[in-house]
């Protein structure tokens, strides 16, 4: 049985993020993806992890930040 390329330890790793601010890990040999961005973080595994954890605090979407905020600003306006 083979392991995938996203799973090796031991492979080198780029850190990528969308337009909706979501990271991802990408071999690094791999093209990448439409839609996805490198951020120049690249290394093996473990350390492209530690990178995700430090700035992907919070897990929702853009769009959906966006939207709370909005709400948020709405209720208060109202509540004046």
């Amino acid at each position: 049985m083979s392991t995938s390329c996203f799973d090796r330890e031991d492979g080198v790793f780029k850190v990528l993020v969308n337009h909706e601010e979501q990271y991802s890990l990408w071999p690094q040999w791999k093209q990448i993806p439409g839609g996805w961005t490198d951020t120049g973080v690249q290394g093996d595994k473990q350390r492209c992890l530690e990178h995700v954890e430090k700035v992907w605090t919070d897990m929702r979407p853009l769009s959906l930040r966006k939207w709370m905020a909005e709400q948020e600003a709405n209720k208060q306006t109202v509540e004046r």
